[in-house]
């Protein structure tokens, strides 16, 4: 199994400070089927080595993703950008909590380097929550986006953004710079947002995506959620409805894991079977693409997603072509 550990590089405070006095969940045996290995092959420690070189921040390490031997084995990460220190304080996340530090105006060309060393077809860059900033960091997303087309134009850019909650303006400024995947999670069902992701809201998430297609109807979206929270079936089919009437083209489902003891407690492990009930009834819903297992991650596979996704379009565009 991967480990997290909640620790800094700065010992003198704690990783989550609005944590530490929240009671201690008992941690549950993982089932089987989320079991995964430690990260040991020569492709990990040649990426680590690509993005400690280049001065950057994943979230495949900062969020203790559960994949990241298997992908960084492959060559792929999924950079993180506008540093490690994130203004929210969601119940679910490992990332660090506090004041941010400026933004790094080497970063964008960092992490074009990183692409091109990498060889990366499809890159996808994520962020932590910058409220501090006027625009939340939609520029310096357009920014880096700019840095990668012109160091590897054939690559194909994927962000998963925050919600620019109260930045007004912030949205367009990013779809403007021409990503091939929008990408922003809800995380939960409706009902877990105020003790889940209390900084936000849903409707404001939804409407978000809805808007990315009525500014660009030709750009993909996508967006997704962990189960295990405490959310029923009904919820999550619900939540599934609300993203078709904003036109999202792909959902991601995945099984919540605490990062610590002191982070939300899993409500359930959600079988492999329940899983599969929940892609059959996403296909169903008209979503171009699913993704429902229980180690499923937003960027895990989001090269290979991605061609799907976009053979998926072509053939239900040839398809609607045919029909009289």
């Amino acid at each position: 199994m991967v480990t997290i550990v909640d620790t800094l590089k700065d010992k003198a405070r704690p990783r989550h400070p609005e944590k530490a006095n929240n009671p201690e969940n008992e941690i549950q045996r993982k089932p089987d089927w989320i079991r995964v290995r430690a990260p040991t092959s020569r492709g990990y420690f040649e990426t680590r080595s690509i993005v400690k070189d280049n001065n950057l921040v994943t979230v495949c390490e900062e969020a203790g993703c559960p994949n990241i031997g298997e992908c960084w084995d492959r060559k792929h990460a999924s950079f993180m950008i506008m540093g490690e220190i994130c203004t929210r304080a969601c119940a679910f996340c490992n990332v660090i909590t506090g004041k941010p530090n400026a933004l790094d105006a080497q970063e964008p060309e960092n992490v074009a380097n990183a692409v091109r060393q990498m060889g990366l077809t499809h890159v996808v860059i994520t962020s932590v929550d910058r409220d501090d900033l006027a625009d939340g960091g939609a520029r310096h997303f357009a920014e880096v986006i700019g840095a990668v087309r012109r160091v590897s134009p054939e690559t194909t850019i994927e962000v998963l953004t925050p919600d620019f909650l109260r930045k007004d303006g912030a949205l367009e400024i990013v779809v403007a710079a021409k990503p091939d995947v929008f990408n922003h999670n809800l995380e939960t069902v409706a009902s877990n947002y105020l003790t889940v992701r209390p900084g936000a809201r849903y409707f404001h998430s939804m409407r978000l995506l809805q808007r990315v297609k009525e500014i660009d109807p030709a750009m993909f979206t996508k967006s997704g959620i962990m189960v295990g929270l405490g959310e029923t079936r009904n919820e999550v089919l619900q939540l599934m409805d609300d993203l078709r009437s904003a036109d999202v083209d792909f959902i991601t489902i995945g099984q919540y894991l605490a990062p610590t003891r002191k982070h939300h407690k899993v409500m359930d492990y959600v079988t492999p079977d329940a899983f599969k009930s929940y892609e059959t009834a996403a296909w169903s819903k008209g979503f171009l693409m699913v993704s429902a297992t229980p180690l499923t991650r937003s960027s895990h596979h989001a090269g290979e997603d991605f061609q799907r996704l976009r053979a998926a379009r072509a053939a239900r565009q040839a398809e609607k072509a045919r029909q009289p």
